[in-house]
């Protein structure tokens, strides 16, 4: 279970991330409030500044969606 002082924390931290990244923060609510169902692919990339690229993806499952769930009652 979260202690009050982790989702202050967490509201806090997830504010500043909105400010410094807008449009990823933007497409993260929009996600969330499309919904994530079971079966839905996440594909993850991201590349290093050496142009090293790493990827990676994850077919989610119903824990997954109630997860998500929690996660974006915090962010509220």
């Amino acid at each position: 279970m979260f202690n009050p002082a982790s989702i202050l924390k967490f509201s806090k931290d997830w504010k500043g991330f909105e400010e410094r990244h807008p449009k990823f923060a933007l497409f993260v609510k929009t996600v969330m409030m499309t919904g994530v169902n079971t079966g839905s692919v996440i594909d993850i990339s991201i590349t290093l500044p050496d142009g090293k690229k790493l990827e990676s993806n994850m077919k989610i499952t119903d824990e997954d969606v109630e997860f998500l769930k929690s996660i974006s009652e915090l962010g509220k």
